[in-house]
Order: C-alpha cells, then structure tokens, then sequence
C-alpha cells in the first residue's frame, strides 16, 4: 500500500510540472530569445563570433564510433609484433638531419637533432574508408599500439622533444600502412684520430638499430636508398661537412643473433684558420723573437736572458692552452711536433747565448792571464748606461786565424850542397783537431752568434716546409 501511495504521488507531481512548463512556453521562448540576443551581441562586444552551425557539424561529435573502435585496438593483442610466427616485418627508416649541435674532441661525442621516420605495415589497425584518407594521431595512440623498438648504438644520451607537446606524429592509412615520425637529440660516441691534428678529417657515424628484435623478426633497411637520408643546410664553427651518406650492415651478438644496421656517415673536415691565428701565428712570432737576441750585443747580460726567458715561457702557456682542450691521448698529435719543436728552437737560443757567455768569459780571462788586459782594469768600467760592454771600451781583438801546416820530412839527394838545405817535398795540410775548433770558438766567440744568425732561421724554414708539405 505504501508503494502505490508513493507511485501515485510522483505522477501527479510531474503532471503538476508539465503543466507549469506548458502553461509557461510563450514566456520561456521570449527568455531564450533574449539570452540568445544578449549572448551574440556579447560576442560581437569582445570581437570574436560563434558560428552555431558549424559547431552543430563538429566531426568530433558525428562520428559513430571511437578512434580506437575503429581501429579495433582492443580485439587485438599489440605486444606481439605483426605477423608474429612468420617472415620478418619490413620496416623502412627515413631521416631528416636538422642539426649538428655540437662536436666535442675531449669527449670524443657529437650532439645531432633529426627526424626519425618509420614505415612498416599492420593489418590489424587496417580500418574502412570510402574517401582513402589517412588518420594521424599524436603520442596517446603511439603507446596503445606496436611500434618498432630502434635505438642509437653507442648513444650517451638522447630524448624526444616534448615542447608544446611531444614531438610524435602517427599516421594510419586504411590498408594497414603506418607511418611513425619522432623528433630526437641523441648524443652519440664519434672515435676521432688526431694524430693529424688540428689538420685533421674525421669520420663519424650513428648507427640505428633494433633492440629486441634480430634479423629473424625485424628487417631494417634505407627507405629510399640513397636518398632516404635528407640534411638542411649545416654550418658548423670548426668544421666543414664535406659528405652525408647512408649505409647499412649486420651486427652480431653471441647471445641473440644477427641484427640488422643502419648508419647515418658524415666525413667532418677541420677549419684551420682558427688555429692558426690561435696557435701557430704565435708561435711563429715567438721562435722569430727569440733570433733578436742574435743581434743584441753578446754582453748584454740582462737584456738576452730577459728576451730567451719570455719567449721559453710564453711557449709553454702556448703549450699548456692547447694541451687543456684537447683529450689526453698516449699518441702525438701534429699540433704536438709543431709546437714542441719551436719550443726547441726557443730553447737552443737560449742555450746559444748560454755558451756565447761562456766563452766570452774565456776569452777575457786568457787575455787578462796575456797581459793585454790590466790587472786593475774593472768590468764595470766598460758598461754603457743602456747596460751593455762595447768593444770600443775594451781591447778583444780576435787571434788571426793562421793555416797550420806541417812540412813531410826532407828528401835529401846526393847532390846536396854542404849547408844540408832540404829540397822542398809535398805540403800537407793538417785537419784541426776538435779541440783546436773549440779553442777557435773560445778565441773568437762572436763567431757564435754570426753562424746562428743564419742556422737557425734556415733550420726553422726547413721545418716549416717539411712540416706543412707532410700534414696538409
């Protein structure tokens, strides 16, 4: 009884409603034209406009059935690949390079940004269509379904772009074919010889695979060939690309099998002029100040040391520049041979001095024990305000440079006369001992710096042709 009370209320409060609504309708219609009045000439007011019909035609809301009814995701298992039990898949890769970012030579790595697209066939997402329009999705679909598993071998780091959103395209045509695009920056090892550098080329390459599927269930290969790999147009800072190719093999792991490879090559040619302003031109200028010191009166204690010091240190911050940029390699590189042998020739100059002083000091002290210099006679007495000792002030005359000679023994005739005068024999010339050239060096010690006037700048010239013929 309770329950009919009850039903018997309800129906009379809602034909108590329906009256209300009825005996309203002229009023409501008026409200709903107001608001609908009020509503447009609000939107007019703010500069934007409704258009209520094409709104009415959203294909969002006309379709009959979900993306993923259609595409029958549900019905199917997609941890399995397609065709699972069958030949291997095809699956086309296509890159479009669109940076070099950087290149590293402490590292040895390269960071490259590029499309990484994907073509392979799935029947089961094969959907009806009667225009043969294709449907594209974006990342939530990509993860519902099969997609090929390719990574970057040899990669140290590397991620999708996710600005705005990811940057992941799917697009599904009506016969099964897919096509899956992704853009990445990957950070890939590059195994660099700078045993020529910096007049140097490297070769680098990033090299794609699959990671769970071998060769038995996953064929990868160059879409189109060649031309499968596209580059925008590339400037790097210090280097110059002078090839993009593709290529492709196999790699084999004891545990797995075979995997197919793909490798995107590019041949990086190094700008030398940066390193010739920054490294060689210095150098050049140290080594040729260094030779001033030549030309300084041999004297000049203070001013020579002071001119060899600079240039030995200024080589070595040259060195210790270079030698902080660049990986720590158990070879010699070109820029090595280079700097270390200028660093040399800096050096032997002021070894030069280091033994013009030397006998100069020599040559004084035999004349002072000859007599030809006074006992009283005081070095600081032939110093010239700008610090140097001048000729003129003190007596050094070189010893004149005499033929020695020795005569052969006398060949005697019986026609001899009574004085016993030898008839003159053969003259031989006698080769200067190495301690009579010492002592001609220690006697005339000026002859030091005229000879390495002209030894070292030669020397250096020969270098420098040797050098640059052999690395360039």
């Amino acid at each position: 009884m309770k329950l009919q009370l009850l039903t018997c209320l309800a129906l009379a409060a809602a034909g108590l409603v329906g009256t209300a609504s009825g005996g309203g309708g002229r009023g409501s219609g008026r409200r709903k034209h107001k608001e609908v009045f009020l509503g447009e000439n609000s939107k007019f007011k703010f500069g934007g406009r409704i258009d209520y019909k094409l709104k009415r035609q959203d294909s969002t809301k006309t379709l009959l059935i979900k993306s993923e009814q259609l595409l029958r995701i549900e019905e199917h298992d997609f941890a399995m690949r397609p065709g699972f039990g069958g030949a291997a898949i095809p699956v086309g890769i296509d890159v479009q390079v669109e940076s070099i970012d950087s290149i590293s030579e402490v590292n040895m790595d390269f960071t490259m940004t590029l499309y990484l697209r994907h073509y392979w066939k799935d029947e089961r997402l094969s959907f009806p269509s009667r225009n043969n329009q294709s449907r594209t999705f974006d990342s939530r679909l990509v993860k519902k379904i099969w997609v090929p598993d390719v990574f970057f071998v040899h990669s140290k780091r590397s991620f999708i772009h996710d600005t705005t959103m990811e940057n992941i395209m799917l697009r599904v045509y009506p016969d099964g074919n897919i096509l899956y695009s992704v853009r990445v920056t990957v950070t890939a090892l590059c195994s660099m010889d700078f045993s020529s550098f910096p007049l140097d080329t490297q070769n680098c390459s990033l090299e794609l695979e699959s990671y769970a599927y071998n060769e038995n269930d996953l064929m990868l290969y160059w879409k189109n060939g060649n031309d499968s790999l596209r580059t925008d147009e590339i400037v790097l800072s210090q280097f110059f690309i002078e090839h993009f190719h593709a290529s492709s093999g196999l790699a084999f792991y004891s545990s797995t099998g075979w995997y197919n490879r793909l490798f995107i090559n590019f041949i990086l040619r190094r700008h030398i002029f940066f390193f010739m302003l920054q490294t060689y031109f210095p150098t050049m200028l140290m080594v040729v100040l260094s030779w001033v010191s030549f030309w300084i009166d041999r004297r000049a204690v203070p001013a020579r040391v002071s001119l060899g010091i600079t240039t030995v240190l200024t080589m070595s911050t040259i060195i210790t520049g270079v030698s902080s940029s660049m990986p720590q390699v158990s070879y010699v590189k070109a820029v090595d041979i280079y700097l270390w042998t200028s660093f040399l020739f800096v050096f032997l100059s002021v070894i030069e001095y280091a033994a013009v002083n030397y006998c100069t000091t020599l040559e004084e002290m035999r004349k002072m024990k000859r007599g030809k210099i006074p006992s009283t006679f005081m070095a600081s007495q032939a110093m010239a305000f700008d610090g140097c000792f001048h000729d003129n002030d003190m007596e050094l005359t070189p010893f004149s440079r005499m033929p020695v000679t020795m005569n052969s023994d006398p060949i005697t005739t019986p026609s001899q006369t009574s004085d016993s005068r030898p008839v003159e024999g053969t003259r031989l010339r006698r080769q200067r001992s190495m301690k009579e050239n010492v002592d001609l060096l220690v006697t005339n010690s000026y002859l030091i710096d005229s000879y390495s006037r002209l030894a070292f700048p030669l020397s250096y010239l020969l270098f420098n042709t040797i050098y640059w013929g052999l690395y360039s």
